[in-house]
């Protein structure tokens, strides 16, 4: 059963191109919003080029962060264009957008232009470094958001060079940012009636995910850096391989001390009473690190992991990006689905994490469309929502505004 859409009835009018923006406004659109895509004739969003292709040349990067959405194409570098993306915003109750400070203004598509015309609008801006301060003209990408936000300096082994994490973090928390303030701004528009404009700076974002790190700065004034899978105030939380070349994460407070010495047989360790707590084993780390490598280095992985679960100790495969799609949680959360797309048929996707219980107990899973082919809904929304005529379309189309 799907539930209802929780955000039904929202209109997003969606600018924003490439990552971030878009994760957000498939999550608003999966969510129950109608999100109405504006891009460029001809070519779109440019993601829609982005590796890897499918066979029949759509863009598997772009299926990624563009379902169940609208498309509608619009030259806005062209009057007519412009016109008729303010009259859609009059619609609207979100308008998402990722260009550079003043470049909405200055097409007369800004916060205050449209929402002179729409006073409850909510108007999320996303860029890289803000609508003020030094940075906010400057262009980044997620990488450089990585580098600049100390995240790069924190990642990887100390005797590695900095290393950015494995998926792209920065567009991916910024797009999750964007959600939240989108979702605030339309929860104040409830209360007041009136719209804002929030300013979500992916650099920002970053600066805000070193709150754990930025939290040994200000107490102890060190400086972290990189310590690989080891955690600066928990021992023991790291990575171990196993006998058979496979790797656990292991992960304990005080509670789970004992139970883990207790399947690894390391009784001198579960006696020394300076261990018993994690001060102890944060100053003594290396003894503790040793041996917990001696003796998970002997065992098997899958009946190590067994084990150490029936002790009740915190401990996890260390899994290929495969391995987790196939995994039987995955599979019975129904994290994987699939759309029927135009041109390339069934394809699977990972689905938006939520599921709505209804009053009966059940849980709905957000329905999952195929992301719209460029400017497939061009006509209907013009006809439907600013009530064109099929001449006016036709011109339009004559022009290349749309």
């Amino acid at each position: 059963m799907t539930a209802p859409g929780l955000l039904s009835g929202i209109t997003v009018l969606d600018f924003s191109r490439v990552l971030a923006g878009p994760m957000a406004t498939q999550i608003l659109a999966e969510l129950g919003a109608t999100v109405i895509k504006v891009e460029r004739p001809g070519r779109g969003d440019e993601t829609r080029d982005f590796q890897p292709t499918l066979p029949h040349g759509e863009s598997a990067y772009f299926f990624a962060f563009n379902r169940s959405k609208k498309s509608i194409t619009l030259d806005l570098k062209h009057e007519r264009g412009k016109k008729i993306a303010r009259q859609l915003a009059k619609t609207a109750d979100v308008v998402v957008e990722n260009f550079l400070p003043g470049h909405m203004d200055r097409m007369g598509l800004g916060y205050d232009a449209l929402s002179a015309e729409n006073q409850e609008l909510v108007y999320v801006s996303n860029t890289g470094f803000g609508q003020s301060g030094p940075n906010k003209d400057v262009k980044g990408y997620d990488t450089i958001f990585q580098a600049m936000s100390g995240i790069m300096d924190l990642t990887g082994h100390p005797d590695a060079p900095p290393a950015k994490a494995g998926i792209p973090l920065s567009d991916m928390t910024s797009g999750l940012w964007i959600v939240i303030g989108a979702l605030a701004g339309l929860a104040s528009k409830a209360a007041t009636g009136r719209g804002a404009h929030i300013d979500v700076a992916m650099m920002d974002v970053q600066v805000s995910l070193l709150a754990l790190a930025a939290a040994r700065v200000f107490a102890n004034n060190e400086n972290p850096t990189r310590v690989g899978t080891e955690h600066l105030g928990r021992v023991p939380s790291a990575a171990f391989e196993c006998l058979d070349g496979g790797w656990l994460h292991i992960s304990g407070s005080d509670v789970h001390w004992l139970p883990l010495c207790e399947v690894l047989a390391l009784d001198e360790l579960a006696a020394a009473e300076e261990l018993r707590a994690n001060s102890g084993r944060v100053q003594h780390r290396e003894l503790v690190m040793t041996a917990l490598r001696a003796a998970i280095g002997g065992r098997y992985r899958e009946e190590l992991a067994k084990d150490l679960r029936a002790a009740g100790v915190p401990v996890g495969e260390i899994r290929s990006v495969r391995e987790v799609l196939d995994d039987n949680n995955t599979e019975a959360r129904r994290m994987i689905g699939t759309f029927d797309h135009p041109t390339e048929g069934e394809f699977p996707a990972i689905r938006t994490p939520l599921a709505v219980s209804d009053d009966g107990g059940t849980q709905g899973i957000p329905p999952m469309q195929a992301p719209p082919l460029l400017g497939a809904d061009t006509d209907h929304i013009l006809r439907t929502v600013l009530e064109l005529g099929d001449h006016e379309i036709a011109a339009l189309h004559e022009e290349r505004i749309i």
